[in-house]
C-alpha cells in the first residue's frame, strides 16, 4: 500500500502566491497532511516523467495553477475509467486490497496511475477473463480498452495510456473554483507505490462481481451435454 505518510510539504488548496514567490518553498513549508494535495516530493516525481524535468518544474513554478501534460510509459502508465466505476475500484482497493497510487479526475473520467507496462498488459488480461456478455467485436473496444456497461456486470470502457501517450495532470495548486482536472489521491513522495495490471484486474473483477446483473454471465466452459453419461469418480482408486 502507498505509504501516505505525514509530509511537511503539503500545499493547501486556495493558497495565494504573490508575484515572484517560490511555489516549491510553499510546498515544503506547509504542515497539513491531506491526500488530495500535492507535496514538493510528489511534484518532483511527476516532473521526472518529463523529458526535461527541470524545465517542467520551472514551468510549474511560473504557472502553479495550470494543469500540465506528461508522457506515460517511463515513470507511470495511466488507466482511464468512468468516474463511478473508478470510485468503486478505489473502494475495493482501499478496503480489501493494497491501496492505490495517485488518482485524478478529469472530464468525467478517473485517471489511475499505474506501474509502467500496465497499459500493454491490462487489456489482454481483461480479454482473457471473458466476462459479461461474452466475446465482443473488436470494433466495439476503445483504444487499448474494453467496452461494456457500468453496473451491469461488465467492465466499462477502459482507456490505457502507455508508451507514446500523454495525459493531462491536475495543477499543483487548486482553488474551489478552479475548473479542469483535480487530484483525489495526489502524489506525495518521490517513489509512490503504483499498482500493476494484476492489482487493477483484481479490482475490476471485484467491482463486476459485486454489481447486480440482469443477465446470466457466460461461463468460460462449454455447456454441459444433458445426454452425456456422468460417473461418480470420487471413490475411484
Amino acid at each position: 500500500m502507498t505509504a501516505w505518510l505525514p509530509d511537511n510539504s503539503t500545499l493547501h488548496h486556495g493558497d495565494a502566491l504573490h508575484h515572484g514567490a517560490d511555489v516549491f518553498a510553499v510546498l515544503r513549508n506547509q504542515g497539513a497532511n491531506q491526500t488530495a494535495h500535492v507535496t514538493a516530493a510528489g511534484a518532483a516525481w511527476l516532473a521526472g516523467a518529463a523529458a526535461y524535468p527541470r524545465s517542467t518544474l520551472a514551468q510549474w513554478e511560473a504557472h502553479p495553477s495550470s494543469p500540465g501534460v506528461l508522457p506515460c510509459g517511463s515513470a507511470f502508465d495511466v488507466v482511464n475509467v468512468p468516474t463511478l466505476f473508478g470510485r468503486r475500484m478505489l473502494e475495493h482497493l482501499w478496503s480489501d486490497g493494497p491501496g492505490s497510487g495517485p488518482v485524478a479526475t478529469h472530464r468525467g473520467r478517473m485517471l489511475l496511475f499505474a506501474s509502467p507496462g500496465t497499459a500493454q498488459r491490462l487489456p489482454s488480461l481483461l480479454d482473457w477473463e471473458e466476462w459479461g456478455g461474452g466475446p465482443e467485436p473488436r470494433a466495439a473496444m476503445g483504444p487499448r480498452g474494453r467496452d461494456g456497461g457500468d453496473g451491469d456486470g461488465k467492465v466499462p470502457p477502459l482507456l490505457c495510456h502507455g508508451t507514446g501517450d500523454a495525459v493531462t495532470v491536475p495543477p499543483l495548486i487548486c482553488t474551489s473554483t478552479t475548473p479542469g482536472p483535480r487530484w483525489l489521491v495526489a502524489p506525495d513522495t518521490r517513489s509512490p507505490w503504483l499498482p500493476g495490471p494484476d492489482v487493477l484486474l483484481w479490482a475490476c473483477v471485484r467491482v463486476t462481481r459485486s454489481a447486480p446483473s440482469s443477465v446470466a454471465r457466460n461461463s468460460i466452459f462449454p455447456p454441459a451435454d444433458p445426454g452425456a453419461n456422468v460417473y461418480d469418480v470420487s471413490r475411484r482408486r
